[in-house]
Protein backbone atom coordinates (compact mmCIF):
# COMPACT_ATOMS: atom_id res chain seq x y z
CA UNK A 1 0.00 0.00 0.00
CA UNK A 2 1.64 3.27 -1.08
CA UNK A 3 0.48 6.90 0.94
CA UNK A 4 -1.56 8.07 -1.85
CA UNK A 5 -3.21 11.65 -1.19
CA UNK A 6 -6.30 12.43 -2.70
CA UNK A 7 -6.96 16.22 -3.46
CA UNK A 8 -10.50 17.61 -3.32
CA UNK A 9 -10.24 21.28 -3.82
CA UNK A 10 -9.33 23.52 -5.89
CA UNK A 11 -5.48 24.79 -5.18
CA UNK A 12 -2.44 26.23 -7.30
CA UNK A 13 -0.17 23.50 -8.54
CA UNK A 14 2.98 25.36 -8.26
CA UNK A 15 4.08 27.07 -5.26
CA UNK A 16 6.60 30.63 -5.06
CA UNK A 17 9.87 28.20 -5.80
CA UNK A 18 8.17 26.28 -9.40
CA UNK A 19 7.68 23.09 -7.20
CA UNK A 20 4.16 21.26 -6.81
CA UNK A 21 2.52 22.89 -3.95
CA UNK A 22 0.59 19.60 -3.08
CA UNK A 23 1.51 16.39 -4.79
CA UNK A 24 -1.29 13.60 -5.44
CA UNK A 25 -4.49 12.56 -7.25
CA UNK A 26 -7.38 13.50 -7.88
CA UNK A 27 -10.56 12.29 -9.70
CA UNK A 28 -10.81 15.88 -11.57
CA UNK A 29 -8.62 19.15 -12.13
CA UNK A 30 -8.37 20.58 -8.99
CA UNK A 31 -4.81 22.12 -9.32
CA UNK A 32 -4.44 25.19 -11.53
CA UNK A 33 -2.12 25.27 -13.67
CA UNK A 34 -0.62 28.79 -15.40
CA UNK A 35 2.53 28.35 -17.39
CA UNK A 36 3.54 31.62 -15.97
CA UNK A 37 4.34 30.67 -12.58
CA UNK A 38 6.62 27.74 -14.14
CA UNK A 39 10.37 28.54 -12.94
CA UNK A 40 12.35 26.54 -15.88
CA UNK A 41 12.60 27.98 -19.09
CA UNK A 42 9.98 28.39 -21.83
CA UNK A 43 11.92 25.89 -23.74
CA UNK A 44 11.70 23.37 -21.60
CA UNK A 45 8.07 23.70 -20.74
CA UNK A 46 5.85 20.89 -22.26
CA UNK A 47 2.11 21.13 -23.08
CA UNK A 48 -0.23 18.04 -25.21
CA UNK A 49 -2.97 16.84 -25.92
CA UNK A 50 -3.15 13.09 -27.54
CA UNK A 51 -6.96 11.80 -28.25
CA UNK A 52 -7.16 8.37 -29.56
CA UNK A 53 -10.31 7.19 -30.73
CA UNK A 54 -11.22 3.54 -31.64
CA UNK A 55 -14.19 1.43 -33.05
CA UNK A 56 -12.39 -2.18 -32.41
CA UNK A 57 -11.39 -2.25 -35.94
CA UNK A 58 -9.26 0.70 -36.26
CA UNK A 59 -7.98 3.79 -33.89
CA UNK A 60 -7.01 7.31 -34.73
CA UNK A 61 -4.23 9.05 -32.44
CA UNK A 62 -3.89 13.05 -32.79
CA UNK A 63 -1.70 14.31 -30.97
CA UNK A 64 -1.10 18.74 -30.37
CA UNK A 65 1.99 19.29 -28.30
CA UNK A 66 4.12 22.58 -27.44
CA UNK A 67 7.49 21.39 -26.47
CA UNK A 68 8.90 24.75 -26.16
CA UNK A 69 11.87 24.63 -28.36
CA UNK A 70 9.38 22.44 -31.27
CA UNK A 71 5.65 22.34 -31.86
CA UNK A 72 3.94 18.71 -33.51
CA UNK A 73 1.43 17.51 -34.73
CA UNK A 74 1.37 13.41 -35.00
CA UNK A 75 -1.39 11.45 -36.30
CA UNK A 76 -1.57 7.40 -36.10
CA UNK A 77 -3.26 5.01 -37.63
CA UNK A 78 -4.13 1.28 -36.05
CA UNK A 79 -6.06 -1.27 -38.40
CA UNK A 80 -6.00 -4.04 -35.71
CA UNK A 81 -7.62 -6.38 -38.18
CA UNK A 82 -4.77 -6.60 -40.42
CA UNK A 83 -2.98 -5.81 -38.24
CA UNK A 84 -0.74 -2.74 -39.42
CA UNK A 85 0.52 0.96 -37.99
CA UNK A 86 1.67 4.19 -39.03
CA UNK A 87 2.28 7.63 -37.58
CA UNK A 88 3.73 10.24 -38.93
CA UNK A 89 4.86 13.99 -37.33
CA UNK A 90 5.05 17.52 -38.33
CA UNK A 91 6.77 19.80 -36.54
CA UNK A 92 7.80 23.64 -36.23
CA UNK A 93 10.26 25.45 -34.35
CA UNK A 94 10.01 27.39 -31.40
CA UNK A 95 6.67 27.60 -30.21
CA UNK A 96 7.58 28.81 -26.39
CA UNK A 97 3.58 28.49 -25.52
CA UNK A 98 2.04 30.15 -29.28
CA UNK A 99 0.22 27.49 -29.59
CA UNK A 100 -2.35 28.37 -26.48
CA UNK A 101 -2.78 25.05 -25.41
CA UNK A 102 -6.06 24.94 -22.89
CA UNK A 103 -4.65 25.37 -19.29
CA UNK A 104 -7.85 23.21 -18.27
CA UNK A 105 -9.36 19.50 -18.99
CA UNK A 106 -12.03 21.11 -20.28
CA UNK A 107 -11.12 22.08 -23.77
CA UNK A 108 -10.63 25.10 -25.70
CA UNK A 109 -9.71 25.91 -29.85
CA UNK A 110 -6.24 24.36 -30.74
CA UNK A 111 -4.91 24.75 -34.16
CA UNK A 112 -1.86 23.21 -36.52
CA UNK A 113 -0.96 24.29 -39.75
CA UNK A 114 2.61 23.65 -41.56
CA UNK A 115 1.74 23.64 -45.68
CA UNK A 116 -1.18 21.48 -46.65
CA UNK A 117 -0.66 19.76 -43.32
CA UNK A 118 -3.48 21.03 -40.39
CA UNK A 119 -5.91 20.01 -38.00
CA UNK A 120 -8.23 21.65 -35.13
CA UNK A 121 -9.76 20.95 -32.07
CA UNK A 122 -12.80 22.90 -32.01
CA UNK A 123 -15.22 23.55 -28.85
CA UNK A 124 -18.86 23.26 -30.17
CA UNK A 125 -21.89 23.65 -27.36
CA UNK A 126 -19.73 21.15 -24.65
CA UNK A 127 -18.66 18.94 -27.39
CA UNK A 128 -14.76 18.44 -28.69
CA UNK A 129 -14.93 18.42 -32.71
CA UNK A 130 -11.60 17.02 -33.95
CA UNK A 131 -10.79 17.36 -37.76
CA UNK A 132 -7.73 17.45 -39.94
CA UNK A 133 -5.90 16.93 -43.48
CA UNK A 134 -2.30 15.03 -43.17
CA UNK A 135 -0.62 14.43 -46.71
CA UNK A 136 1.40 11.39 -47.09
CA UNK A 137 0.29 10.20 -42.96
CA UNK A 138 1.41 6.98 -43.83
CA UNK A 139 5.29 7.73 -46.11
CA UNK A 140 3.29 5.75 -49.20
CA UNK A 141 1.41 9.09 -50.57
CA UNK A 142 -1.84 8.79 -48.92
CA UNK A 143 -3.73 11.05 -47.58
CA UNK A 144 -5.52 10.89 -44.30
CA UNK A 145 -8.57 12.76 -43.31
CA UNK A 146 -10.73 12.90 -39.69
CA UNK A 147 -13.85 14.65 -38.74
CA UNK A 148 -14.77 13.22 -35.58
CA UNK A 149 -16.63 14.52 -32.88
CA UNK A 150 -16.84 13.99 -28.83
CA UNK A 151 -19.54 13.68 -26.12
CA UNK A 152 -21.00 12.75 -23.17
CA UNK A 153 -17.99 13.57 -21.15
CA UNK A 154 -17.36 11.80 -17.92
CA UNK A 155 -17.16 13.71 -14.63
CA UNK A 156 -14.67 11.30 -12.96
CA UNK A 157 -11.27 11.04 -14.59
CA UNK A 158 -7.52 10.39 -13.37
CA UNK A 159 -5.52 13.51 -12.35
CA UNK A 160 -2.20 13.02 -10.53
CA UNK A 161 0.38 16.07 -10.07
CA UNK A 162 3.97 14.44 -9.27
CA UNK A 163 7.45 15.83 -8.96
CA UNK A 164 10.82 14.70 -9.91
CA UNK A 165 13.63 14.34 -8.14
CA UNK A 166 14.82 17.73 -9.41
CA UNK A 167 13.95 21.18 -8.57
CA UNK A 168 11.23 23.16 -10.34
CA UNK A 169 10.41 19.92 -12.62
CA UNK A 170 6.49 18.38 -12.58
CA UNK A 171 4.63 16.53 -13.92
CA UNK A 172 0.35 17.33 -13.91
CA UNK A 173 -1.66 14.81 -16.28
CA UNK A 174 -5.16 13.90 -16.96
CA UNK A 175 -6.76 11.01 -18.56
CA UNK A 176 -10.05 10.46 -19.59
CA UNK A 177 -11.24 7.18 -20.44
CA UNK A 178 -14.74 5.92 -22.29
CA UNK A 179 -15.79 9.43 -24.17
CA UNK A 180 -18.38 8.89 -26.74
CA UNK A 181 -17.63 9.53 -29.92
CA UNK A 182 -18.69 9.79 -33.51
CA UNK A 183 -17.55 10.81 -37.12
CA UNK A 184 -14.95 8.99 -39.73
CA UNK A 185 -11.54 8.62 -40.65
CA UNK A 186 -10.43 8.71 -44.60
CA UNK A 187 -6.88 7.30 -45.84
CA UNK A 188 -7.74 8.34 -49.64
CA UNK A 189 -10.95 6.65 -50.96
CA UNK A 190 -10.73 4.22 -48.60
CA UNK A 191 -13.65 5.49 -45.28
CA UNK A 192 -13.84 4.14 -41.95
CA UNK A 193 -16.71 5.07 -39.95
CA UNK A 194 -16.98 5.72 -36.58
CA UNK A 195 -20.59 4.65 -35.80
CA UNK A 196 -21.85 6.37 -32.29
CA UNK A 197 -22.43 2.95 -30.35
CA UNK A 198 -19.29 1.57 -31.56
CA UNK A 199 -16.99 3.85 -30.74
CA UNK A 200 -15.10 5.50 -27.53
CA UNK A 201 -12.11 8.04 -26.93
CA UNK A 202 -9.52 8.67 -24.89
CA UNK A 203 -8.42 12.05 -23.80
CA UNK A 204 -4.31 12.27 -22.23
CA UNK A 205 -3.55 15.95 -21.52
CA UNK A 206 -0.44 16.87 -19.60
CA UNK A 207 1.29 19.67 -18.59
CA UNK A 208 5.47 20.50 -17.38
CA UNK A 209 8.58 20.12 -17.20
CA UNK A 210 10.50 16.76 -17.39
CA UNK A 211 13.93 15.76 -16.56
CA UNK A 212 15.97 14.70 -19.62
CA UNK A 213 15.55 10.96 -19.73
CA UNK A 214 13.00 8.86 -17.89
CA UNK A 215 11.13 5.51 -18.73
CA UNK A 216 7.19 5.21 -18.95
CA UNK A 217 4.62 2.70 -19.31
CA UNK A 218 0.89 3.20 -19.79
CA UNK A 219 -1.88 1.27 -20.58
CA UNK A 220 -5.50 2.23 -20.93
CA UNK A 221 -8.56 0.84 -21.72
CA UNK A 222 -12.19 2.09 -22.29
CA UNK A 223 -15.23 -0.44 -23.74
CA UNK A 224 -18.83 -0.96 -22.99
CA UNK A 225 -19.14 -4.17 -21.69
CA UNK A 226 -22.14 -7.12 -22.56
CA UNK A 227 -24.58 -5.58 -20.15
CA UNK A 228 -23.72 -2.37 -21.53
CA UNK A 229 -22.02 -0.80 -18.41
CA UNK A 230 -18.93 1.54 -19.77
CA UNK A 231 -15.60 0.14 -18.15
CA UNK A 232 -12.12 1.67 -18.08
CA UNK A 233 -8.96 1.32 -17.08
CA UNK A 234 -5.57 3.73 -16.94
CA UNK A 235 -2.66 1.89 -15.67
CA UNK A 236 1.31 3.21 -15.51
CA UNK A 237 4.39 3.58 -13.89
CA UNK A 238 7.47 4.50 -13.73
CA UNK A 239 8.00 8.42 -14.49
CA UNK A 240 8.53 10.77 -11.82
CA UNK A 241 8.17 10.13 -8.15
CA UNK A 242 4.58 8.75 -7.29
CA UNK A 243 5.21 8.48 -4.06
CA UNK A 244 2.06 10.56 -3.22
CA UNK A 245 0.13 9.29 -6.54
CA UNK A 246 0.16 7.05 -8.92
CA UNK A 247 -1.89 6.84 -12.54
CA UNK A 248 -3.85 3.83 -11.61
CA UNK A 249 -7.54 3.74 -11.89
CA UNK A 250 -10.46 1.74 -13.02
CA UNK A 251 -13.84 3.40 -14.45
CA UNK A 252 -17.31 2.10 -14.26
CA UNK A 253 -20.17 3.68 -15.94
CA UNK A 254 -18.30 7.13 -15.52
CA UNK A 255 -17.21 6.84 -12.05
CA UNK A 256 -13.19 6.12 -10.91
CA UNK A 257 -12.24 3.74 -8.56
CA UNK A 258 -8.47 4.68 -7.34
CA UNK A 259 -6.34 1.12 -7.17
CA UNK A 260 -4.21 1.84 -4.10
CA UNK A 261 -1.51 -1.15 -4.72
CA UNK A 262 0.94 -0.71 -7.67
CA UNK A 263 0.72 -2.21 -10.76
CA UNK A 264 3.94 -3.21 -12.15
CA UNK A 265 4.44 -4.36 -15.68
CA UNK A 266 6.53 -7.45 -16.48
CA UNK A 267 7.74 -7.40 -19.58
CA UNK A 268 9.89 -10.14 -21.59
CA UNK A 269 13.75 -9.80 -20.81
CA UNK A 270 13.51 -6.71 -19.54
CA UNK A 271 15.14 -7.51 -16.78
CA UNK A 272 17.67 -8.46 -18.89
CA UNK A 273 18.28 -5.05 -20.83
CA UNK A 274 16.49 -6.92 -24.06
CA UNK A 275 13.02 -6.31 -23.93
CA UNK A 276 11.04 -8.48 -25.68
CA UNK A 277 7.81 -5.94 -26.47
CA UNK A 278 6.05 -8.23 -28.71
CA UNK A 279 5.70 -10.91 -26.15
CA UNK A 280 3.05 -11.25 -24.06
CA UNK A 281 3.21 -8.46 -21.16
CA UNK A 282 1.53 -9.18 -17.39
CA UNK A 283 0.42 -6.45 -14.94
CA UNK A 284 -0.10 -7.32 -11.66
CA UNK A 285 -1.54 -4.96 -8.78
CA UNK A 286 1.02 -5.93 -5.64
CA UNK A 287 -2.62 -6.45 -3.53
CA UNK A 288 -3.69 -9.51 -5.79
CA UNK A 289 -6.73 -7.42 -6.96
CA UNK A 290 -5.56 -6.57 -10.49
CA UNK A 291 -3.83 -9.68 -12.52
CA UNK A 292 -4.06 -8.51 -16.93
CA UNK A 293 -2.10 -10.28 -19.44
CA UNK A 294 -1.47 -8.37 -22.52
CA UNK A 295 -0.79 -10.04 -25.61
CA UNK A 296 0.73 -7.24 -28.57
CA UNK A 297 -0.40 -7.82 -32.20
CA UNK A 298 1.85 -5.43 -33.62
CA UNK A 299 4.83 -3.72 -32.03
Amino acid sequence: MQNQLKIITKQPLLNEDGNIATPGYATELNWEYDRNQVKAGKSRIKEWEYYSVSNGEFALGVTFADMGYVGALTVSVVDFVTPAYFSNTATKFFTMGKMNMPTTLDGGDISFKKGKIWATITMEDGKRRLQGEYPNADGRGNTLKWDVILTDTPDDCMVIATPFDKDKHFYLNGKVNCIKASGQLSINDMVCPFDEDKTLATLDWGRGVWTYKNTWYWASLSTVLEDGTLFGLNLGYGFGNTENATEDMIFVDGKAHKIHSSVPFEIQGEKDGKPRFIEPWTMKSEDGKINLTFTPIID
